[in-house]
């Protein structure tokens, strides 16, 4: 037989889907959602074999289900997420989340980089509460050296965290809005962020990902005229937060698209390790603000606000009250700011003050040491979290004893949370598909670490 009758035959059985074929038709690594993954099985409803959901007959019934792939280009799956849904007519009878197209490789990365460099990769993680991605870091190498940074680098921190508590939230309204259809509340969001981008670029130098959070305390100290830029912030917010109420809260398109939408219950979502807004809105008061507090959170009076539903407009309520709740803690904070140094006086953590290099050649070369080889971490490993605007975001420290992280691990929100997808959208309409996962505010970011 020729090669050319040979390849003819072998492409013949490929199309015929038999098993004599020497090629198989790829599953995007065995992602593909089927009731028994990877296996063949016989659809008993319409009398047909479906071969890793490719189907070989040729009648097709208007009664059966149907798979669809939503993403991972979709504007609407807020990253690069892809789901398979499978329908049946409009009905979500399952679905899958399928990660991994973002693939930064961040936590290999840290483990490349010196104590010091690291708030540069954790920042990026989470883009849009990038100071609590530095501040869970910190906390670990600081648990490590037996650090404890000055109140006044600690009053700085819950500062800026809970002021980019707030920024994410409103990123979240604005896009779950849009995601619905109500597009002034995109407009909205966005020009509050504004407000709390403007004073995190006067303190940091940037607006986002910003390497500020240092351990043994902060880059640098409160620009001047903070105090002024805060309490522009305490007045106007409150009164942009009520125009939402306007808008949505008796809105009666919002309600019909929100309520009673992406159930989950406080059993599936402490069973799926659901953190942040997402369980709070179950009615699970658990807050690690409360539960295990940080950076001398435990000073400042706040509420834990809960929802009862666990459905999307409960997590969209829990977010607007969580706001509030923030603006308070940041009240207290600018009230009650310690005096003192905004981070540690330990010369193997700390470079010299920017004026001595200028001055002295060996604060120059301590300087150069510190940002080139790093300071040398004991050997150990950690577990440290924090409350961010997703729900429990740590970070898994082993060091040994080197200048770099032996390994890095960090517990995502984003990735936990994605685990409630499934459950969310079973059984509800394909209209609500978006709603839900806007509802939960995932960042990829987060998840393809």
């Amino acid at each position: 037989m020729s090669d050319e009758t040979k390849s003819t035959e072998t492409v013949d059985l490929w199309i015929a889907g038999t098993e004599e074929s020497q090629f198989a038709p790829t599953d995007e690594g065995a992602q593909e959602i089927s009731a028994e993954e990877s296996e063949s099985r016989l659809d008993a409803q319409f009398g047909r074999v479906v071969e890793d959901d490719y189907l070989f007959d040729e009648v097709v019934d208007d009664g059966e289900r149907m798979i669809v792939n939503m993403g991972p280009q979709h504007p609407s799956t807020h990253g690069v997420l892809r789901l398979q849904l499978e329908l049946e007519g409009e009905i979500i009878r399952r679905s899958k989340p399928i990660i991994g197209y973002l693939h930064t490789g961040m936590e290999k990365t840290a483990e490349g980089l010196t104590f010091s460099q690291g708030t540069t990769n954790v920042t990026r993680m989470d883009y849009l509460a990038p100071l609590h991605g530095e501040l869970a870091y910190c906390l670990a190498v600081e648990e490590l050296m037996g650090v404890e940074v000055p109140p006044r680098a600690d009053a700085i921190r819950i500062l800026m965290t809970e002021l980019n508590r707030v920024s994410s939230h409103l990123v979240a309204l604005a896009t779950n809005g849009m995601d619905i259809g109500a597009v002034s509340m995109m407009i909205y969001g966005f020009r509050e962020r504004e407000l709390i981008l403007d004073f995190l670029e006067k303190t940091t130098g940037l607006r986002m990902n910003h390497n500020y959070i240092r351990p043994g305390g902060v880059a640098a100290d409160l620009h001047p005229g903070w105090k002024d830029d805060i309490a522009v912030i305490l007045e106007e917010m409150p009164i942009r937060f009520a125009q939402y109420d306007d808008l949505l809260r008796n809105n009666p398109i919002w309600l019909s698209r929100t309520k009673g939408v992406g159930v989950i219950t406080p059993e599936e979502a402490i069973g799926y390790a659901i953190t942040g807004p997402a369980l709070r809105a179950t009615g699970v008061d658990w807050d690690l603000r409360k539960a295990f507090p940080y950076s001398g959170i435990e000073n400042y009076e706040f509420d834990v606000p809960l929802g009862s539903k666990g459905d999307v407009y409960d997590r969209y309520r829990v977010r607007v009250d969580e706001m509030h709740e923030s603006l308070k803690i940041v009240e207290q904070v600018m009230d009650a700011m310690p005096k003192g140094d905004y981070r540690v006086d330990d010369r193997k953590v700390t470079p010299p003050p920017r004026a001595r290099i200028d001055e002295s050649m060996e604060a120059l070369i301590h300087h150069f040491k510190l940002f080139t080889e790093g300071f040398k971490v004991p050997e150990g490993e950690t577990y440290v979290a924090v409350e961010s605007p997703r729900g429990e975001l740590g970070c898994y420290l082993v060091s040994d004893g080197g200048a770099m992280p032996y390994r890095m691990h960090t517990r995502a929100p984003s990735f936990a949370n994605l685990q409630a997808l499934p459950i969310t959208m079973a059984d509800s309409l394909m209209a609500d598909t978006v709603a839900t996962i806007a509802s939960m505010d995932p960042v990829m970011g987060d998840v393809d670490r």
